[in-house]
């Protein structure tokens, strides 16, 4: 989407409300927001902000639940300037350290029962603030005497607007610095290609310190005009009696699953919706058939990234290809390169996925040498997963460089958890592997080779242990001790060997008949 030659995300919100007293937000607490509400909020937010010394180009870590203000606390960073980062609420102090330390936020928001976890953490001019999803803390209490009228900061399209750290197989996390032109020129295309109105009302049910429900589905609605039904999380009972009254909802297969597991989903029940979407993993072609035959709807895949946001969506009008995530969107370039020589690749063949646009991210934060790695001198993103055009133009995910397991709609990276398996004194080695799983999408698993003397583990020990290090959705769902771990003459794992051999792990048992 054509941005014009001057402006920044804020200005487009103000231009586009054109309707202010609108509804935008219903939430499950109880409370409504208008247009004009969300506005107020996100200025009064952003005059605390600058009282509490948070400037441009300040970065601001949250660390919160879901609530209207920790939403409008993004906003609020939109106009003032500041650069926002989100971190996931699983996220351990020992995690959350190593982003504090690499992002040096002057401002640290939280909920109230970390902040004597974290308070130690804030060093010089950095200041710790909390807020609960019930929009209560110090953070709120501070802005009870603020005005809600804000001068915005002047800024450009390139400008940055948020960090959102994405973890690689090796070494440390790297922040994504996201600009204030690549999150506006995805939202307006992704409105376009969606057919989003100011008549929709979208069911929001994911987190939003994820791009998913921060970016995607928020400002894809925000640039519409529309209604979010906002839900603090994601309850099937809760959504299933939300859908007579929405148009459109945004998930991840783990939604899916677990609808279809309700009897009263009908077509009846979804007459009135338009449009369900679902991304963040990899949507079965089972769960599409399965939803198609009890609703009518078919499912509608995209693909999209931390680096990226969105990059290419099955078509609105046309034909949605199970198994596939679409075709490349308007003003989105994607090319299939040879992993080794990044020569571009004819349709049919499996490669490396690259894009290029203006929904490419700006680099990773102070690591100019890992941005000149991924970054092409022509401007194409080295996404790391492997795909395939079909002969109509539509992507297929073949896999994941890397290694990557998606769980939940969460990245997890085995090295990370290998790492901390292998510390434990009866462990020699591991291999964290994502298995098929029916509601997750794929479940972590550990295959463990155990050291000479040692005849068994301990797997409750271990998951208790492991829930102090990790966030709860990286720890293992199950552990399987081996006498060795398959190799290739380079001495590498063969993980695709350890994938096939258990691939059934997670999946119910068939009884005899």
């Amino acid at each position: 989407m054509q941005l014009p030659d001057t402006g920044n995300f804020s200005a487009l919100v103000r231009e586009k409300m054109r309707q202010p007293d609108a509804v935008f937000m219903c939430c499950d607490d109880g409370r409504v927001f208008s247009y004009a509400d969300y506005w107020s909020l996100s200025g009064r937010i952003a005059n605390g902000l600058a009282a509490h010394s948070v400037g441009v180009g300040d970065r601001v870590a949250v660390q919160v639940g879901k609530s209207v203000e920790a939403l409008a606390t993004f906003l609020a960073c939109a106009r003032l300037g500041a650069i926002f980062l989100p971190l996931n609420t699983a996220y351990t102090p020992a995690e959350v350290s190593y982003f504090v330390h690499d992002a040096e936020p002057a401002l640290i928001i939280c909920e109230p029962e970390k902040f004597a976890a974290l308070a130690p953490m804030a060093k010089g001019r950095c200041q710790v603030l909390t807020l609960d999803d019930a929009g209560g803390g110090s953070l709120v209490e501070a802005l009870q005497k603020q005005p809600d009228v804000f001068a915005d900061a002047a800024l450009t399209w390139d400008d940055a607007i948020a960090i959102l750290y994405t973890s690689g197989t090796t070494g440390k996390s790297k922040g994504a610095l996201l600009s204030h032109g690549n999150l506006a020129s995805n939202a307006l295309t992704l409105a376009k290609t969606w057919g989003f109105t100011a008549k929709d009302v979208l069911i929001h049910a994911l987190p939003v310190y994820h791009t998913h429900g921060l970016f995607t589905a928020t400002n894809t609605v925000l640039l519409s005009g529309g209604n979010l039904l906002f839900r603090r999380r994601f309850d099937v009972d809760d959504v299933m009696s939300l859908l007579p009254q929405a148009t459109t909802m945004m998930g991840v297969p783990t939604f899916y699953t677990r609808l279809l597991k309700q009897d009263k989903l009908t077509r009846e029940l979804v007459q009135h919706m338009r449009l369900f979407i679902s991304g963040s993993a990899p949507l079965l072609a089972e769960t599409h058939a399965k939803f198609h035959d009890r609703t009518g709807h078919a499912i509608l895949e995209r693909y999209g990234m931390t680096e990226t946001n969105m990059n290419t969506s099955n078509p609105y009008v046309g034909i949605r290809k199970p198994g596939t995530v679409g075709l490349p969107l308007a003003g989105v370039e994607v090319r299939i390169t040879d992993p080794a020589s990044g020569t571009a690749l004819p349709q049919g063949e499996i490669g490396m996925i690259e894009v290029r646009g203006p929904n490419v991210f700006k680099g990773y934060w102070r690591n100019p040498e890992k941005t000149a790695q991924e970054i092409r001198a022509d401007g194409f993103f080295i996404t790391g997963d492997l795909g395939q055009f079909d002969k109509d133009g539509y992507l297929s995910i073949s896999g994941r460089g890397k290694d990557l397991v998606i769980t939940g709609g969460f990245n997890v990276y085995p090295r990370e958890i290998e790492t901390e398996i292998d510390l434990f004194p009866e462990v020699l080695e591991s291999a964290v592997i994502g298995l098929p799983h029916p509601d997750l999408g794929e479940g972590v698993t550990a295959i463990i080779v155990l050291k000479s003397g040692h005849a068994a583990m301990d797997e409750a020990a271990m998951v208790l242990e492991l829930q102090k290090r990790l966030a709860k959705f990286k720890v293992p769902k199950r552990f399987i001790a081996v006498s060795e771990l398959p190799r290739n003459a380079m001495g590498k794992v063969q993980k695709n060997l350890l994938r096939e051999a258990y691939a059934s792990l997670f999946q119910p048992q068939r009884r005899p008949v």
